[in-house]
Protein backbone atom coordinates (compact mmCIF):
# COMPACT_ATOMS: atom_id res chain seq x y z
CA UNK A 1 0.00 0.00 0.00
CA UNK A 2 1.57 3.18 -1.30
CA UNK A 3 -0.29 6.07 0.11
CA UNK A 4 1.09 9.66 0.45
CA UNK A 5 0.74 11.38 3.89
CA UNK A 6 0.10 14.30 5.33
CA UNK A 7 -0.57 15.03 9.91
CA UNK A 8 -1.29 17.46 11.70
CA UNK A 9 -0.08 17.29 15.42
CA UNK A 10 0.01 19.45 18.12
CA UNK A 11 2.50 17.38 19.99
CA UNK A 12 6.24 18.17 18.85
CA UNK A 13 7.43 14.25 19.66
CA UNK A 14 4.98 12.98 17.81
CA UNK A 15 6.02 15.35 14.54
CA UNK A 16 9.43 14.17 15.21
CA UNK A 17 8.19 10.54 14.92
CA UNK A 18 6.22 11.33 12.14
CA UNK A 19 8.78 12.76 10.36
CA UNK A 20 11.44 9.88 10.94
CA UNK A 21 8.63 7.68 9.92
CA UNK A 22 8.82 9.68 6.24
CA UNK A 23 5.19 11.38 6.50
CA UNK A 24 5.44 13.86 3.23
CA UNK A 25 3.76 17.11 5.30
CA UNK A 26 4.06 17.14 9.27
CA UNK A 27 2.48 20.24 10.40
CA UNK A 28 2.42 21.14 14.33
CA UNK A 29 -0.42 23.17 15.13
CA UNK A 30 -3.76 22.71 16.78
CA UNK A 31 -6.46 21.94 15.21
CA UNK A 32 -8.70 24.20 15.89
CA UNK A 33 -6.33 27.06 14.67
CA UNK A 34 -7.47 28.01 11.22
CA UNK A 35 -3.16 28.55 10.26
CA UNK A 36 -2.59 24.72 9.30
CA UNK A 37 -5.51 25.22 6.36
CA UNK A 38 -2.32 26.85 4.11
CA UNK A 39 0.06 24.02 4.66
CA UNK A 40 -2.28 20.92 4.03
CA UNK A 41 -4.20 20.77 0.63
CA UNK A 42 -7.61 20.28 0.65
CA UNK A 43 -7.46 17.77 -2.23
CA UNK A 44 -7.45 14.35 -0.36
CA UNK A 45 -8.69 10.60 -0.68
CA UNK A 46 -8.65 10.27 2.84
CA UNK A 47 -8.84 12.51 5.66
CA UNK A 48 -9.15 11.05 9.75
CA UNK A 49 -9.91 13.56 12.28
CA UNK A 50 -8.47 11.26 15.67
CA UNK A 51 -7.82 13.98 18.27
CA UNK A 52 -7.31 14.00 21.92
CA UNK A 53 -8.93 16.37 24.40
CA UNK A 54 -6.24 19.11 25.02
CA UNK A 55 -8.08 18.78 28.76
CA UNK A 56 -10.35 16.55 30.74
CA UNK A 57 -12.88 19.83 31.46
CA UNK A 58 -15.59 20.35 29.30
CA UNK A 59 -13.85 23.72 27.53
CA UNK A 60 -10.89 21.30 26.42
CA UNK A 61 -12.96 19.08 25.10
CA UNK A 62 -15.32 22.09 23.02
CA UNK A 63 -11.15 22.94 22.02
CA UNK A 64 -9.79 19.92 20.55
CA UNK A 65 -13.45 18.38 19.80
CA UNK A 66 -16.16 20.89 18.59
CA UNK A 67 -13.28 24.21 17.00
CA UNK A 68 -10.79 21.44 15.82
CA UNK A 69 -14.10 19.88 14.10
CA UNK A 70 -15.53 23.16 12.76
CA UNK A 71 -12.03 23.86 11.84
CA UNK A 72 -11.90 20.79 10.09
CA UNK A 73 -14.33 20.71 8.02
CA UNK A 74 -13.82 24.34 6.96
CA UNK A 75 -11.18 23.50 5.19
CA UNK A 76 -12.55 20.37 3.63
CA UNK A 77 -15.04 23.09 1.96
CA UNK A 78 -12.29 24.37 0.68
CA UNK A 79 -11.26 21.39 -1.65
CA UNK A 80 -12.58 17.73 -2.07
CA UNK A 81 -12.32 14.56 0.04
CA UNK A 82 -13.05 11.33 -0.80
CA UNK A 83 -14.05 9.76 2.79
CA UNK A 84 -14.16 11.98 6.15
CA UNK A 85 -13.59 9.50 9.14
CA UNK A 86 -13.98 11.24 12.83
CA UNK A 87 -13.37 9.45 16.03
CA UNK A 88 -15.92 9.80 18.68
CA UNK A 89 -16.38 7.57 21.99
CA UNK A 90 -19.08 5.11 23.15
CA UNK A 91 -19.03 7.50 25.94
CA UNK A 92 -22.25 9.26 24.16
CA UNK A 93 -24.35 6.74 25.69
CA UNK A 94 -25.06 7.06 29.26
CA UNK A 95 -27.64 4.48 29.86
CA UNK A 96 -26.77 2.35 33.36
CA UNK A 97 -28.67 -0.85 33.71
CA UNK A 98 -26.35 -3.03 31.65
CA UNK A 99 -28.29 -3.23 28.83
CA UNK A 100 -26.67 -4.17 25.56
CA UNK A 101 -26.60 -0.81 23.26
CA UNK A 102 -25.95 0.21 19.71
CA UNK A 103 -26.16 2.93 17.40
CA UNK A 104 -29.87 3.78 17.22
CA UNK A 105 -29.93 3.66 21.22
CA UNK A 106 -30.61 7.01 22.74
CA UNK A 107 -28.21 9.71 23.70
CA UNK A 108 -30.24 11.74 25.68
CA UNK A 109 -28.75 12.38 29.52
CA UNK A 110 -25.21 11.77 28.46
CA UNK A 111 -22.16 14.10 30.35
CA UNK A 112 -21.48 17.26 29.33
CA UNK A 113 -18.09 16.41 27.32
CA UNK A 114 -20.17 13.79 26.20
CA UNK A 115 -22.74 16.50 24.51
CA UNK A 116 -19.84 17.94 23.05
CA UNK A 117 -18.70 14.84 21.00
CA UNK A 118 -22.39 14.69 19.63
CA UNK A 119 -22.38 18.10 18.60
CA UNK A 120 -19.18 17.74 16.71
CA UNK A 121 -20.18 14.43 15.35
CA UNK A 122 -23.04 15.96 13.48
CA UNK A 123 -20.85 18.56 11.31
CA UNK A 124 -19.62 14.95 9.61
CA UNK A 125 -23.55 14.86 8.12
CA UNK A 126 -25.12 15.03 6.04
CA UNK A 127 -22.63 14.26 3.03
CA UNK A 128 -22.18 16.92 0.71
CA UNK A 129 -20.42 17.66 -2.46
CA UNK A 130 -17.20 18.17 -0.47
CA UNK A 131 -16.47 14.35 0.39
CA UNK A 132 -18.55 11.36 -0.33
CA UNK A 133 -18.87 9.49 2.36
CA UNK A 134 -18.38 10.00 5.97
CA UNK A 135 -17.73 8.06 8.80
CA UNK A 136 -18.32 8.29 12.99
CA UNK A 137 -16.27 5.68 15.18
CA UNK A 138 -17.11 5.63 18.52
CA UNK A 139 -14.25 3.90 20.16
CA UNK A 140 -14.56 1.91 23.59
CA UNK A 141 -11.90 2.44 26.04
CA UNK A 142 -8.65 1.88 24.52
CA UNK A 143 -5.37 0.05 25.64
CA UNK A 144 -2.65 -1.00 24.36
CA UNK A 145 1.18 -0.40 23.72
CA UNK A 146 1.57 2.70 25.99
CA UNK A 147 -1.83 2.52 27.59
CA UNK A 148 -1.57 0.24 30.52
CA UNK A 149 -3.65 2.12 32.96
CA UNK A 150 -5.13 -1.36 34.63
CA UNK A 151 -1.88 -2.98 34.82
CA UNK A 152 -0.02 0.27 36.27
CA UNK A 153 -2.62 0.16 38.93
CA UNK A 154 -2.65 -3.51 40.03
CA UNK A 155 1.16 -3.33 40.00
CA UNK A 156 0.96 -0.34 42.36
CA UNK A 157 -1.60 -1.56 44.27
CA UNK A 158 -3.96 1.07 44.06
CA UNK A 159 -7.69 1.41 44.95
CA UNK A 160 -10.00 1.79 42.20
CA UNK A 161 -12.35 4.23 42.27
CA UNK A 162 -15.87 3.25 41.53
CA UNK A 163 -17.39 0.27 41.33
CA UNK A 164 -15.86 -3.78 40.75
CA UNK A 165 -19.72 -4.89 38.71
CA UNK A 166 -19.67 -2.14 36.45
CA UNK A 167 -18.98 -3.08 32.94
CA UNK A 168 -15.67 -1.84 30.92
CA UNK A 169 -15.82 -1.98 27.27
CA UNK A 170 -12.95 -2.18 25.68
CA UNK A 171 -10.99 -1.84 21.64
CA UNK A 172 -7.09 -2.85 21.52
CA UNK A 173 -5.57 0.35 19.73
CA UNK A 174 -4.34 -1.87 16.77
CA UNK A 175 -7.64 -3.32 16.23
CA UNK A 176 -9.09 0.59 16.60
CA UNK A 177 -6.77 1.07 13.95
CA UNK A 178 -7.60 -1.24 11.61
CA UNK A 179 -11.26 -0.52 11.72
CA UNK A 180 -10.32 3.09 10.93
CA UNK A 181 -8.36 1.70 7.61
CA UNK A 182 -11.07 -0.81 6.96
CA UNK A 183 -13.69 2.25 6.76
CA UNK A 184 -11.46 3.86 4.69
CA UNK A 185 -10.89 0.81 2.04
CA UNK A 186 -14.78 0.08 2.18
CA UNK A 187 -16.57 -0.63 -1.10
CA UNK A 188 -18.23 1.87 -3.00
CA UNK A 189 -21.57 0.40 -1.73
CA UNK A 190 -20.77 1.66 1.83
CA UNK A 191 -21.84 4.96 2.30
CA UNK A 192 -20.43 5.89 5.53
CA UNK A 193 -22.45 5.64 8.56
CA UNK A 194 -21.99 5.86 12.56
CA UNK A 195 -20.23 2.75 14.13
CA UNK A 196 -19.62 1.59 17.60
CA UNK A 197 -15.97 0.10 17.37
CA UNK A 198 -15.47 -2.65 20.65
CA UNK A 199 -14.51 -6.15 21.01
CA UNK A 200 -18.27 -7.33 21.76
CA UNK A 201 -17.16 -9.05 25.09
CA UNK A 202 -17.93 -6.39 27.64
CA UNK A 203 -16.79 -7.69 31.07
CA UNK A 204 -16.76 -6.07 34.60
CA UNK A 205 -13.80 -4.45 35.67
CA UNK A 206 -13.76 -6.49 38.59
CA UNK A 207 -12.98 -9.74 36.28
CA UNK A 208 -10.89 -7.97 34.35
CA UNK A 209 -8.18 -6.75 36.94
CA UNK A 210 -9.12 -9.91 38.73
CA UNK A 211 -7.43 -11.71 35.68
CA UNK A 212 -5.02 -9.48 35.65
CA UNK A 213 -3.90 -9.79 39.09
CA UNK A 214 -3.48 -13.73 38.57
CA UNK A 215 -1.43 -12.97 35.67
CA UNK A 216 0.70 -10.51 37.28
CA UNK A 217 0.99 -12.32 40.67
CA UNK A 218 -0.20 -9.68 42.73
CA UNK A 219 -3.13 -9.04 44.80
CA UNK A 220 -6.06 -8.82 43.67
CA UNK A 221 -7.24 -5.00 43.48
CA UNK A 222 -10.11 -3.38 45.86
CA UNK A 223 -12.34 -0.84 45.24
CA UNK A 224 -13.90 2.38 46.68
CA UNK A 225 -17.66 1.36 45.21
CA UNK A 226 -18.42 5.04 44.88
CA UNK A 227 -20.34 4.99 41.21
CA UNK A 228 -23.17 7.57 41.31
CA UNK A 229 -26.19 6.20 39.61
CA UNK A 230 -25.56 8.41 36.57
CA UNK A 231 -22.67 6.38 35.98
CA UNK A 232 -22.59 4.73 32.77
CA UNK A 233 -23.17 0.95 33.07
CA UNK A 234 -24.01 -0.56 29.47
CA UNK A 235 -22.63 -3.23 26.92
CA UNK A 236 -21.83 -1.99 23.26
CA UNK A 237 -22.87 -3.61 20.56
CA UNK A 238 -20.53 -4.07 17.90
CA UNK A 239 -22.89 -5.41 15.60
CA UNK A 240 -23.21 -3.12 12.46
CA UNK A 241 -19.61 -2.73 11.71
CA UNK A 242 -19.34 -6.42 11.36
CA UNK A 243 -21.93 -6.91 9.79
CA UNK A 244 -21.55 -3.62 7.28
CA UNK A 245 -17.05 -3.26 7.32
CA UNK A 246 -14.50 -6.50 6.49
CA UNK A 247 -13.44 -6.04 10.31
CA UNK A 248 -13.43 -7.80 13.15
CA UNK A 249 -10.93 -7.66 16.55
CA UNK A 250 -7.89 -9.16 16.11
CA UNK A 251 -8.48 -9.01 19.90
CA UNK A 252 -11.89 -10.41 20.61
CA UNK A 253 -11.35 -9.89 24.38
CA UNK A 254 -9.64 -8.64 27.06
CA UNK A 255 -7.62 -11.80 27.76
CA UNK A 256 -6.14 -12.08 24.23
CA UNK A 257 -5.24 -8.21 24.08
CA UNK A 258 -3.83 -8.37 27.48
CA UNK A 259 -1.73 -11.53 27.10
CA UNK A 260 -0.33 -10.06 23.88
CA UNK A 261 0.73 -7.18 26.09
CA UNK A 262 2.10 -9.04 28.91
CA UNK A 263 4.00 -11.36 26.43
CA UNK A 264 5.72 -8.06 24.85
CA UNK A 265 6.86 -6.32 28.59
Amino acid sequence: MQWDVSALTRNSETATILRNLGVGVVVECEIADHSWHAEIVPEQDFVVTCVGASSRSVEGYQDSYLHGQSSAIQWVKSGSVGSYLFTSSTSVYPQGNGEWIDETSSNDGCSPRAQVLLDAEKMSFPINDNFTRSYILRLSGIYGPDRHVLINKIKKGEIYDGNRDRILNLIHRDDAVDAILKCLQAGEQNKGGVYNVSDGRASTRGEITDWLAVKLCLAKPEYLENDTSQTPNRKISNQKILNDIDWKPNFPSYQEGYNHILKQS
